[in-house]
């Protein structure tokens, strides 16, 4: 049970063979109710009460931390310092430019590896450093530093290897590099075991202690320790100019890092997501012009979270699923405006490739679990296998039917004697734990609660399934499979004023910890006729009436439904509040997510 990609709802119960939605699917609304300090905030802070409630949802309690959550400061940026490690990072990599000893970047294929990749790189080259990038291959290597590619890199006269987004569980690697002469130092954000490797430095934001943000992304981590070496390489905690104007051009990439990894955008997080955001539009890094361009978004003047999210994100991760991401770190890189075009359509078609190629193992699958009868009430847990799926996709499959069938789902792509999965969860269903349970049938497995990977012997798929499943039934119960739909507020059509609606949009950007606004309206008159809008006749477009106030409202991917919302003379809707400006006039309407009839 869930929304797809297009915000349609569906359920098992609900497909028909082309797995197009017949029923809607009644979730259960959860709306926050009034904020007992909303009012006083409101009043001492100067911000209409609903933004107050929204706040104090977020952890803005005075009216003092009103404004700079609204309006980030680039000066409350944390100094280096305060990320454990970067120091003697930043020394030892100074110490290596210095010595013309040749640094490798060793980084990973999502958007955060790659951009922190990047980011590192332009800064030791305006250090005068002799360096190069080191990716590996998702489909050959894996995840993470490998003994072999660090024989390959000594092999080829590294002497300094410098991790990105990746090292803080490479204990025996570390070991490996040591032997091999290699000084390494790394700089990570995943979760550390209880011990650490043995490098020459490392970076972390919890591993050696606490950090006063412990929430940095690769790319963020990455953009503490650029900083840091600036600082070491001018001799004073203010960077010499050169340095500085880079900087401020590396928050781009280490706003794209930030927020496609979805990692809070709260406290300084938000500062670095605010001001990169920013400079993504403004950028002069071929890489993101191409990029943007391709994308769709160079004529606009901000680039947002749902631009990185949906746009940028998606094309520079594609190639990592699809190929190999170095051509996406070469892209910010070497490569000159000719060449990042090149390279920009190069990753346009790669991901027009993933989208097709996910499209049909989303069909492949969710006939699957209709066939198997994994959809129904007794049934917890999805485990489906295949040889013709790419392992490049299938986690972004397994969360799409995390989403249509709100089970917990693990997607397997088979290859001779061997598999390679990829699981998503619901809440309730620690999958981490649930994988650990399910041990003694796979060879490997890691991750977190939501989601995860594993590898197994092919003979080993049944048998998998069915602890799988057992795990999950007996921790998930039926109010467990029911989707939720949590809101922010209840309101009337008269509170949504365009002045009460862009007070709402100064909260962005939004993300995790963040989230947009969602709410509830009180019970409205449908206008109109809902009419069926789009190219594809997919949207549902309507007007409703409360006591005078009328707004717009649209329901994407939701046209299959126009005749049930019809029957409705009052319903009450889930929606984001949007402003609509058109010839100069600004207008509140809603992006309707959900609705129940009133």
């Amino acid at each position: 049970m869930g929304l797809d990609s297009n915000g349609l709802e569906r359920n098992g119960n609900g497909l028909n063979g082309d797995g197009a939605a017949t029923t809607r699917v009644e979730r259960h609304w959860v709306i926050a109710p009034t904020h007992p300090e909303r009012d006083r905030l409101a009043r001492e802070a100067g911000v209409p009460p609903l933004l107050a409630q929204l706040l104090l949802a977020r952890g803005v309690s005075t009216a003092a931390e009103v404004g700079p959550f609204l309006a980030p400061d680039l000066k409350a940026l944390l100094p280096p310092d305060t990320l454990p490690g970067a120091p003697q990072a930043a020394a030892r990599l100074a110490a290596a430019v210095r010595d013309r000893r040749p640094i490798v970047i060793y980084g990973d294929y999502d958007v955060d590896g790659v951009t922190a990749t990047a980011l590192l790189w332009h800064i030791l080259r305006l250090a005068g450093a002799e360096v190069r990038f080191y990716i590996p291959s998702r489909f050959d290597e894996g995840y993470g530093v490998n003994a072999e590619a660090l024989e390959s890199i000594a092999a080829e006269g590294g002497r300094v290897v410098v991790t990105v987004d990746c090292g803080i569980t490479a204990v025996a690697e570390a070991e490996r590099a040591r032997a091999l002469g290699l000084e390494l130092i790394i700089t990570d954000h995943h979760q550390p075991q209880e011990r650490l490797p043995a490098a020459a430095a490392v970076v972390h934001p919890t591993a050696l202690g606490p950090s006063p943000n412990p929430h940095l992304s690769g790319a963020g981590v990455a953009l503490k320790v650029a900083w840091a070496l600036a600082q070491e390489l001018s001799g004073a905690s203010r960077v010499r100019p050169d340095f500085r104007e880079y900087l401020v051009e590396a928050m781009a990439l280490a706003a794209l890092g930030l927020v496609a990894d979805v990692v809070p955008l709260v406290g300084e997080n938000r500062i670095l997501a605010s001001f990169g955001l920013r400079q993504v539009a403004r950028s002069t890094n071929p890489g993101l012009i191409a990029l943007r361009e391709v994308s769709g978004l160079a004529d606009k003047e901000h680039t947002d979270d749902y631009d990185v999210g949906f746009l940028l994100a998606p094309r520079l991760n594609a190639v990592g699923r699809m190929g190999h991401a170095r051509l996406a770190v070469e892209l910010f890189t070497r490569a000159d405006l000719e060449r990042a075009r090149e390279i920009a359509r190069a990753l346009d078609a790669q991901n027009r490739q993933r989208q097709e190629v996910e499209r049909q193992i989303v069909k492949q699958a969710e006939a699957l679990v209709l066939e198997r009868g994994f959809h129904r009430e007794n049934v917890r847990g999805i485990v489906l296998a295949s040889a013709d799926w790419h392992p490049g996709v299938i986690g972004i499959v397994a969360a799409r039917l995390v989403e249509r069938f709100h089970r917990p789902t693990v997607l397997i792509a088979l290859d001779d004697e061997a598999g390679q999965g990829s699981g998503r969860s619901v809440r309730h269903f620690p999958l981490h734990e649930a994988l650990a349970a399910c041990g003694g049938h796979l060879l490997s497995h890691g991750g977190h609660a939501m989601a995860a990977g594993v590898k197994l012997r092919a003979d080993q798929v049944a048998a998998f399934t069915a602890a799988f499943q057992a795990e999950a039934a007996r921790r998930l119960t039926a109010a467990d499979l029911r989707p939720q739909l949590r809101l922010d507020d209840e309101v009337g059509l008269a509170a949504l004023t365009p002045d009460v609606v862009e007070a709402l949009q100064r909260m962005a950007p939004f993300g995790e910890g963040n989230p947009r606004p969602r709410l509830a309206t009180s019970p409205v008159e449908l206008a109109d006729r809902p009419r069926v809008v789009g190219r594809s006749g997919t949207h549902l477009q309507f007007s409703v009436r409360q006591e005078g106030a009328y707004r717009k409202a649209i329901a994407f991917g939701q046209g299959v439904h126009a005749d049930e919302l019809a029957e409705h003379r009052r319903v009450r809707l889930a929606f984001e509040p949007i402003m609509n400006d058109w010839n100069g006039q600004r207008r509140v309407e809603l992006k309707v997510i959900d609705w129940k009839g009133a």
